[in-house]
């Protein structure tokens, strides 16, 4: 039995490579470090928003919590940042498993 479910899970691994990459790789023309750039600027530019933000939020209360207006800029800026590091994220899992074609330059 345990030979079976190892079996069957590496079939179910094999068919979601295949279909991923099937879909995936059409889709994203062959890559390199420098295609990937983009990407990685505006994920980092995202964070130093973020980031910038909080710091500002924080020298300005006077030791005070801040307003709502100061949270909902700094929550955006969280959504904006957290949405595209999940997008880095699936970009990066894609080329991990091989969903994407990657060459060298």
């Amino acid at each position: 039995m345990p030979n079976e479910n190892s079996r069957l899970l590496l079939e179910i691994d094999a068919a979601i490579r295949e279909i991923n990459r099937r879909h995936i790789n059409p889709a994203i023309s062959e890559l390199t470090l420098t295609d990937l750039n983009p990407v990685i600027e505006m994920v980092a530019r995202a964070r130093a928003s973020y980031l910038q933000a909080l710091f500002e939020i924080a020298t300005k209360s006077n030791g005070e919590l801040p307003g709502k207006e100061g949270v909902a800029r700094l929550h955006a800026l969280r959504m904006r940042y957290e949405e595209l590091v999940k997008g880095m994220q699936a970009l990066e899992t894609a080329i991990e498993r091989e969903y994407l074609d990657v060459r060298k330059r």
